[in-house]
């Protein structure tokens, strides 16, 4: 199975990004995931369930010990062709 997850993490910073914006990005550049999308307000992650979990794992945990006082979390299948 394969999943999507976009999420963002709060509070934001418009003049430089805070540090669980940095963790969050340091974590999923360095997963091995099919699809990485960084934004300026939130990040989408994509591959092999497995891997997905455990680096929303690794980015919920890290980015809460970093100062995150929230952070929104989307999660969907990716169907693949003949499913």
């Amino acid at each position: 199975m394969r999943l999507r997850v976009e999420f963002t993490t709060e509070p934001f910073d418009l003049d430089e990004p805070p540090a669980h914006a940095s963790v969050a990005r340091a974590v999923i550049e360095t997963a091995p995931l099919d699809v990485v999308e960084v934004g300026p307000f939130g990040n989408t992650v994509e591959g092999a369930s497995d891997a997905v979990l455990a680096v929303l794992d690794d980015v919920l945990r890290r980015t809460l010990a970093a100062g995150a006082t929230r952070v929104s979390v989307q999660l969907n299948v990716v169907r693949e062709a003949g499913e």
